[in-house]
């Protein structure tokens, strides 16, 4: 058999590729240019090109496509004129990881870092388990961007709700970490995405859900009315605190019934201190040893794009972040002070209008901090098209601007770059946010310090 990959070059999409080469058939792909996910794939022998080609669809069995690919690609064209199956990239995952017991990773926000965490953990621990997470997980040895085909029978997915795709994987336990109004363009409400979070819960046996989420909390209560044993988790805030979560974590430790072990969690953020309770209560739920579990969790390196250090030139760091909704950037901004950023200078590229139309004026609070400089790129529109009237200008009018703040909107994301560059002094964080192609700007912003260092 052969697989072609349409679009190969994106995390998920490196991720499900790597994993069906594992299953031992052919692989082929392309996409529109090179990234870190397209080399990684080239060094591990798998046959991908730059630029689309429609001769390469004849012989393919399957071509494996994504939301992102329009149906006027040339390949997607000629798959369908030959009448060749073309699934999206989640049939094609699930098909590669049949017969694993699979730990879906699914939740508005915090999933690549969770799912992430699940497999460190249990490869730390001796559980060569596949995975398939939406960026590369640092320390894996063998692994290629997020994709890894383990030989034992556990399996991590990174479960997106995007486009409704994570209803297709046969999960075994399914984390919940959060659910709040997002992709409103492919679900219309608020009340659709919520119930398609209800369908992907209550098709597992086993959900392990954040109480301290409101939309996760009803959720589970729905999964558990259906038949699913659910496992709550959520923080300890104090000793009487009468939350409902049998798994509870604190500044020190996680705690599930009478097992408690002190959980240090690298990542910095009161958020990531949950991700890090759900994906010890999942591996304790496989089978792996608590105190193994939770020591584990301390070596974890991180993910691309999660908080990642890109560069630190003359006491000025520059951190790239994938946040793109409210809640996450408002956690990102706060992690950063938590972890003693100084002054912090960001910049961030909305991604999708649609987006941007519905959760402007919630990016305008998330982005309303003291002591920073905040500059606004365009809107990337990736898949979609521009919708008049939506624009940065949105989220500008929506930050209420402090004394020691200022704000600056960007001709471009190359403006952009050169703005934060210019506005650094030592002592300052560089923060690049956002789930578009943002992450270039964080290496211009490095050359262009190193450049006026020498």
């Amino acid at each position: 058999m052969r697989f072609h990959f349409i679009g190969v070059g994106g995390s998920g999409m490196s991720a499900v590729a790597r994993l069906v080469a594992a299953r031992g058939v052919e692989v082929t792909g392309t996409d529109k240019k090179r990234s870190a996910y397209f080399s990684a794939l080239e060094v591990a022998g798998v046959d991908v090109r730059v630029g689309h080609d429609e001769a390469l669809i004849d012989g393919a069995d399957v071509v494996v496509i994504s939301t992102a690919v329009r149906e006027t690609n040339p390949e997607l064209v000629r798959a369908r004129t030959l009448g060749i199956d073309v699934w999206h990239r989640s049939k094609a995952l699930a098909w590669a990881l049949q017969g694993k017991r699979l730990v879906s990773v699914a939740g508005s926000h915090g999933k690549t870092t969770t799912s992430a965490l699940v497999a460190h953990v249990l490869h730390t621990c001796g559980v060569d388990a596949s995975y398939a997470v939406g960026a590369r997980v640092f320390g894996v040895e063998g692994a290629v961007a997020g994709g890894y085909g383990g030989a034992a029978p556990e399996a991590v997915v990174e479960a997106d709700e995007s486009d409704g795709s994570f209803l297709a994987y046969d999960t075994s336990i399914a984390i919940l970490l959060n659910v709040e109004p997002d992709h409103l363009d492919f679900y219309g409400s608020f009340e659709a995405v919520e119930q398609a979070f209800v369908d992907f819960a209550s098709k597992s046996p086993v959900v392990i859900a954040c109480v301290d989420d409101a939309g996760a909390a009803r959720v589970a209560d729905a999964a558990e009315s259906a038949g699913s044993r659910v496992i709550r988790y959520g923080a300890i805030r104090a000793a009487s605190d009468p939350s409902e979560a049998e798994v509870r974590v604190d500044a020190l430790t996680v705690t599930w019934g009478e097992t408690s072990v002190p959980l240090v969690v690298p990542v910095p953020g009161a958020h990531q201190r949950l991700n890090a309770a759900a994906a010890w209560a999942a591996v304790v739920e496989l089978g792996v040893d608590p105190g193994l579990a939770a020591a584990a969790v301390a070596s974890f390196a991180g993910t691309g794009r999660r908080f990642e250090l890109r560069g630190e030139v003359a006491g000025i760091r520059v951190i790239d972040d994938y946040a793109h909704h409210p809640t996450e950037v408002a956690a990102v901004l706060a992690a950063a002070r938590s972890a003693g950023a100084g002054r912090l200078v960001v910049l961030f590229q909305p991604a999708l209008f649609s987006r941007t139309q519905a959760l402007g004026a919630d990016f305008g609070k998330a982005l309303s901090i003291d002591d920073a400089v905040i500059i606004l790129a365009p809107v990337y529109g990736d898949r979609e098209d521009p919708i008049e009237g939506v624009s940065s200008q949105l989220i500008a009018e929506a930050i209420q601007q402090r004394p020691d703040s200022t704000l600056e909107i960007a001709d471009d994301l190359a403006d952009a770059a050169r703005r934060a560059a210019a506005a650094v002094r030592p002592g300052d964080t560089v923060m690049t946010i956002g789930s578009g192609t943002v992450t270039e700007s964080a290496g211009w912003i490095v050359a262009a310090l190193e450049e006026r260092r020498g």
